[in-house]
């Protein structure tokens, strides 16, 4: 090109430094990171432009709020922040106005001063609000809610069906805001595990609908697909990862069977944090694909639907065929001939379907309630296979080439027959060294560790010690000072002692501060990591008092409440505090990010 040339090209109108700084923010950056950043940057220009919006006032006004469409998420996963984040780039890009907010930061009392709210929530557990969900849920469920009336929103509620309370935070919100007196612009959206079409059918209607309440019709064009929140993979694009070692760590007669996974990913990009989870593309195994197809009187070699798949390859790898949901169930009772599943299902909606729909797996349906029905018909009933995710149990300082997981098999005897945990199976029995594992990393931005100088109280029983092997392989190879504590548990010492000899070797050099451990088999009475708390109440509290960020890891059911209860009675007695007292303690350490739990 002739000098003259160059001399005409238009100067772009940003400042040396501000393109320097825009080349290296863009750098790196996923189709979808940018497709949102330029929603984000249109949505600026259309409201003024960036000035505007560097100080984020501390209280909204009138004025704000009725030119804004707040967005509020709680998300546990990391789905419901996903959407929350493409809804607002969405609306940006048609022009308009919006602040994008997590629960655990957003002042409850701002609540009457808005006008159009949009709110994505997911169900946690047996009906419970995610982690960062929590003060907000408690706001909207207690005496404080002032009158809404002024307020127009929208919910979008994620779930699983297999839980019996399926999207009950969603619809906690909804129905507290509508008694408030908010205007409800359209029924609450209930997804299920695969809810990128609802979700993305609710977005275009939200752009719609909120342009149309703020007069703002050209808005109502198609709005934007649901792409998952990873980076340079994700569960549509994994990345192919070779088995470096798949080796059982617990001991010989141990009643579980727990494997240490190393998969290759050199080369590959896959960046992470410590507290971040791996998703893998699992296949359902043929343990338990053959029984499906032997109970319905298939070989497996029945077309189906418009892929042209075989039955068998449909279920072994596109398909969910061990946990159970409610819409599976009332599907398969209405084909059900002899109407006992439908009479249990009448039993069971008075109060037991959650517990119940954990101890059966499909194939108990099947043998149990056997019925006439076509492959097609079949396969058609069942949801998507979702991925499975695991902690990751490696820091990306230790090595950034390989990612290290621990796998617990899920192997148990039930309703006469062997039952099986189609991902963990699928690893720790069908992948060995030189396998590919289909994975991609999930972020956990509530589960992070806090600066090198804060002491931290790990709570990690059986593999919810995972990413605590993680948090310390980093604070070691930052030479963080800041004290850590682990809290370890299982069933027996001589078997169960999951990584014990890298904890001693962190006790030893000074890394690990404190270590105790509670084997609930080794004695008589059943003691747990919850019961060390209350042996060492009192350092606990001193721990927590000097800023120490507390965390959890593992089991929902069961470990996660009875470590909340326990902490409870901790700070009551320590700092003689009510139970009100209590909830506002774990309430400034949850808003302060010191009590953070990653729990399934």
């Amino acid at each position: 090109m002739p000098p003259e040339a160059t001399q005409r090209l238009p100067r772009p109108p940003l400042a040396e430094d501000a393109m320097t700084g825009l080349r290296s923010a863009a750098a790196g950056l996923t189709t979808e990171q940018l497709a949102w950043a330029s929603g984000y940057l249109a949505g600026l220009a259309a409201t003024g432009g960036a000035a505007q919006q560097r100080a984020e006032p501390a209280v909204a006004t009138a004025s704000d709020a009725a030119a804004r469409l707040t967005i509020v998420y709680g998300s546990q996963t990391g789905n419901g922040r996903a959407v929350a984040r493409q809804l607002e780039a969405a609306a940006g890009r048609h022009g308009i106005a919006t602040e994008l907010v997590s629960m655990a930061d957003y002042p409850a009392t701002r609540l009457k001063r808005e006008r159009y709210l949009a709110i994505v929530v997911s169900t946690h557990g047996e009906g419970e609000p995610p982690d960062d969900a929590m003060e907000l849920h408690r706001f909207i469920s207690g005496r404080r809610l002032p009158s809404l009336e002024s307020l127009n929103y929208w919910v979008l509620a994620l779930g699983d069906s297999s839980y019996e309370n399926f999207c009950q935070t969603g619809r906690d919100f909804d129905r507290q805001l509508a008694a408030a007196g908010a205007q409800r612009v359209e029924p609450v959206v209930e997804c299920d595990l695969d809810y990128a079409s609802p979700a993305e059918a609710w977005m275009e209607r939200v752009v719609e609908q909120a342009a149309g309440l703020a007069g703002r019709q050209e808005a109502a064009a198609p709005v934007l697909r649901v792409v998952p929140p990873t980076a340079r993979h994700s569960k549509n694009s994994p990345l192919n990862a070779a088995v470096l070692v798949n080796q059982r760590i617990t001991g010989l007669g141990s009643s579980k069977d727990v494997r240490h996974l190393e998969l290759d990913i050199e080369g590959a990009g896959l960046r992470w944090e410590p507290g971040d989870s791996l998703g893998i593309v699992i296949r359902n195994p043929g343990r338990v694909v053959e029984p499906v197809l032997e109970a319905l009187g298939f070989d497996g070699s029945e077309a189906v639907g418009a892929t042209g798949r075989s039955l068998g390859e449909e279920l072994a790898a596109a398909r969910e065929i061990t946990a159970l949901n409610r819409p599976f169930l009332e599907a398969w009772a209405a084909a059900e001939p002899s109407g006992r599943l439908t009479a249990e299902l009448g039993r069971l909606r008075e109060g037991g379907l959650g517990q119940w729909l954990q101890l059966h797996q499909l194939i108990d349906v099947l043998r149990e309630y056997p019925a006439e029905i076509g492959a097609d018909e079949f396969a058609a009933l069942l949801r998507p296979l979702p991925p499975r995710q695991y902690s990751i149990a490696s820091a990306p300082e230790y090595s950034d080439d390989e990612i290290h997981l621990t796998v617990a098999l899920l192997h148990y005897q039930a309703h006469g027959a062997p039952h099986w945990g189609a991902g963990s199976s699928w690893l720790a029995l069908d992948r060995q060294e030189g396998d590919a594992v289909p994975v991609y990393v999930e972020p956990n931005e509530r589960f992070r560790l806090p600066a090198d100088d804060v002491p931290i109280i790990m709570i990690g029983p059986g593999t919810g010690v995972a990413p605590f092997r993680a948090f310390l392989q980093a604070r070691e190879a930052r030479g963080a000072h800041g004290r850590n504590w682990l809290l370890f548990g299982d069933r027996n010492f001589a078997t169960d002692f999951l990584y014990q000899l890298e904890w001693l070797r962190y006790r030893k050099q000074g890394l690990l501060s404190r270590l105790d451990v509670a084997f609930s088999r080794d004695q008589a009475d059943k003691r747990y990591v919850q019961h060390r708390l209350h042996t060492a109440a009192r350092e606990l509290y001193a721990w927590l008092q000097d800023g120490a960020c507390l965390y959890v890891c593992g089991d929902a059911k069961s470990m996660a409440p009875g470590v909340d209860r326990a902490l409870r009675e901790v700070i009551a007695t320590q700092a003689g505090r009510d139970e009100d007292g209590v909830e506002d303690y774990l309430a400034e350490l949850r808003r302060a990010g010191r009590y953070q739990r990653d729990v399934y």
